[in-house]
């Protein structure tokens, strides 16, 4: 029987090199009783190897980008790869040097090794492109990139001079909402571009359970005493050239994730569950949330 092993980092256009596995952080920061438990979780993942952390000046009003500033604290900075996003509506000339010299201060750094554009906003692109390209000139951040982005909106951001210096595309991406595997990923893939999945274990409560009381997902987490959740994060980190960043607050849910390199699931098993939650044949609307 055939077993996929997970390869544990991606190459950015450049060659730089990013952990698969990160930690996401979507909703921490955001209450004071949970603010130590969140620290620890982060800290714990970072022990774990998950040195890629993404954050956001929009998650909490930027209460997650301080927890994440406390998470680091005591690593060494080159040890970490730390991302975070600027608001469409900050993303031209009058306001993203402030928002990203505010997260960087939120931070307790001095750089960021990824700055993307959350979404696409009214401010023009290529505005945004020279704006990103000038950040990268002035040594705040290493690398660019946006989220959010269909296959149309990468054509038109290669069109813009200097565009072709993004380095990621940060989109929705698990078992259950498989649309970009239709022509973003190639697209991605043709470009060397790595993709960054968000909300990989489906940030839906209601799309999880539904995959949960799959009688061939629990079938197959019971054989290889995995959990649900370990399955969904498998099924994106199998992926050559994508990228993971799940949240986890609470300590088990941390080290069950960084387990998940040691996952191997008989590929004969895997196309069943392939089977079970198909890509879609045709185009299909960008998945946002």
């Amino acid at each position: 029987m055939n077993h996929k092993k997970i390869t544990k980092e991606v190459l950015l256009p450049d060659g730089t090199k990013l952990p698969k596995l990160g930690q996401g952080t979507w909703y921490m920061g955001e209450k004071s009783r949970l603010w130590q438990q969140e620290v620890k979780a982060l800290a714990m993942g970072i022990e774990w190897g998950m040195t890629l952390i993404d954050t956001a000046e929009m998650y909490g009003d930027g209460a997650a980008e301080e927890l994440v500033g406390e998470a680091i604290k005591p690593y060494p900075r080159e040890t970490l790869h730390i991302v975070s996003k600027v608001y469409p509506h900050h993303a031209g000339r009058k306001n993203i040097f402030k928002s990203c010299e505010a997260s960087l201060r939120r931070l307790g750094i001095d750089y960021l090794d990824l700055y993307l554009l959350h979404w696409r906003g009214n401010i023009p692109l290529a505005e945004t492109v020279e704006c990103m390209n000038e950040l990268v000139a002035r040594g705040k951040i290493n690398h660019w990139g946006v989220s959010n982005f269909d296959t149309e909106d990468m054509k038109e951001l290669w069109q813009i001079p200097g565009g072709d210096r993004c380095s990621t595309n940060q989109v929705l991406y698990h078992l259950n909402s498989r649309g970009t595997e239709y022509d973003l990923q190639p697209w991605l893939k043709a470009h060397q571009l790595p993709m960054m999945a968000y909300c990989p274990i489906a940030h839906n409560p209601s799309t999880r359970q539904r995959i949960a009381q799959s009688p061939l997902v629990q079938e197959i987490a019971q054989n290889y005493g995995l959990t649900v959740e370990q399955i969904l994060l498998y099924f994106v980190l199998r992926q050559e050239n994508v990228m993971a960043i799940p949240k986890a607050s609470q300590l088990n849910h941390v080290k069950d994730n960084a387990q998940v390199y040691n996952i191997s699931i008989h590929e004969e098993d895997w196309h069943r569950i392939d089977s079970a939650f198909p890509a879609p044949q045709q185009k299909t609307y960008l998945d946002i949330l």
